[in-house]
């Protein structure tokens, strides 16, 4: 299913968590891994000069330069390249999230794998996630796994798998995602709905139907694309949904959180992520995956 891996990084301390679990999915899944790693901006059309994405600075690219910063990716990931039989490292110029769907494009990766931020704290302060990840989120034809706290990226695989729904048009391709993930990886499967309530004063009967009503839906939109797959289980909650699929994520050890990349804007060229899935990518102890299309779920 992970048959070819893209990981995104700079380098930075921001992305190690997610090296880590791109190396380890590829050990365990017989993936190809690459390392894809965008020098900058160049200064002009067609220059050597670039400004480096990591400190800002103007460098001049050539062949020795290329070859140090290769160097130095198999410095910071020589514990990861020690393991790892089929990975390789691609460095280019450009803008970084054009050539991260550039490379993916070509390579028919299967997954994009990226840290939150590409270093910038301050990111992390705001609560939202870096504007790389936005834009290839946005537009990847392939899903986009995050790994934001370090403590997510500490797993043992795949096991159980947390898929959050709002229902809406863009959580079914994320479902099927995650359902064919379970599927072939022998995983448990939770399908969670969380009954937003944030900043409402309701009657608690009201609360309770509600509830009653949103358990129906799954078992009539979900429950029928299972086929013979039977290791689910269902969970509808209240409360402010961001922090609810983050409680249950850790009450039961989940692996991986699948979600939609967006919600209310139906045009996915349009759509920003979606501020849950910010919150939940931001709070997470555990990589989310996020699905913008339909094509390579």
């Amino acid at each position: 299913m992970f048959k070819k891996i893209l990981l995104a990084t700079t380098g930075s301390p921001a992305s190690f968590g997610a090296a880590r679990v791109a190396f380890d999915m590829a050990k365990r899944y017989g993936s190809e891994v690459t390392i894809f790693h965008v020098l900058g901006v160049p200064t002009k059309a067609f220059s050597n000069f670039v400004n480096d994405v990591r400190t800002g600075e103007e460098v001049e690219v050539d062949e020795e330069y290329i070859s140090w910063v290769e160097e130095e990716l198999k410095t910071t990931y020589a514990k990861q390249f020690a393991g790892a039989e089929n990975a390789r490292i691609v460095i280019t110029t450009g803008a970084p999230h054009r050539e991260i769907l550039r490379e993916a494009r070509a390579q028919d990766a299967d997954l994009i794998v990226m840290g939150a931020s590409s270093g910038d704290n301050a990111i992390y302060r705001k609560g939202y996630p870096g504007s790389t990840l936005q834009k290839v989120a946005k537009a990847a034809r392939c899903p986009v796994l995050t790994v934001h706290r370090e403590s997510a990226s500490y797993w043992g695989g795949f096991s159980s798998i947390l898929f959050g729904t709002d229902f809406s048009k863009q959580a079914v391709s994320a479902f099927k995602f995650a359902l064919n993930t379970a599927r072939e990886l022998d995983c448990t499967l939770t399908i969670f709905h969380a009954l937003d309530i944030s900043g409402k004063v309701l009657d608690q009967t009201q609360i309770e139907d509600d509830l009653i009503v949103a358990r129906k839906r799954i078992r009539e939109t979900y429950v029928p694309l299972m086929g013979d797959f039977k290791n689910f289980d269902i969970e509808v909650w209240e409360g402010a949904p961001y922090v609810e699929i983050v409680k249950l994520a850790r009450e039961k050890q989940v692996d991986l959180i699948v979600m939609a990349h967006h919600t209310h804007e139906l045009d996915a060229e349009k759509a920003k992520i979606g501020s849950t899935v910010e919150q939940v990518i931001i709070r997470a102890n555990c990589p989310v995956v996020s699905v913008s299309k339909p094509d390579k779920v």
